[in-house]
């Protein structure tokens, strides 16, 4: 469980929302949060990333620890449908680099300032975000020109 003063200290800041296991930040706020969270509240330790489409939105999750605390928070950012972009977190910590490329390959998510945008699972010439709702389930498994 995350201790209720950092997710406290991050609703007054950063203006997020408290969450199953962690926070939802505004996408806006998602690189100081971060940043904030690594230097001041001792979440060095980044874990992994997932996405997931809503009806409205994409939701990224980043789940980060402090290993002094052993604590692990996970923070939610949503992204629009229309325009799925949010910050890259690749530069505050090394570990997501991969790990957003996952999340671009599969759901097309992409991630703003990051270092090496390809795709990282699928052939450079895929068409389409296999994870995405809207992916066509009639055509054969595997590759798809």
């Amino acid at each position: 469980m995350p201790a209720p003063e950092v997710v406290s200290a991050l609703g007054v800041r950063f203006g997020a929302e408290a969450a199953p296991l962690g926070v939802t930040i505004p996408a806006a706020s998602l690189l100081p949060a971060m940043r904030a969270l690594r230097d001041t509240y001792g979440y060095r330790g980044y874990v992994t990333a997932s996405a997931i489409e809503r009806a409205a939105a994409f939701e990224v999750a980043h789940v980060v620890r402090n290993l002094d605390a052993n604590d692990t928070l996970f923070v939610r950012v949503t992204a629009p449908k229309d325009l799925p972009e949010i910050d890259s977190l690749a530069f505050v910590y090394a570990g997501a680099e991969w790990h957003e490329r996952e999340i671009l390959d599969l759901f097309g998510i992409a991630f703003r300032g990051h270092p090496d945008p390809r795709r990282i699972l699928l052939p450079d010439d895929y068409t389409g975000h296999p994870l995405r709702k809207d992916f066509a389930m009639d055509t054969p498994w595997g590759y798809r020109p």
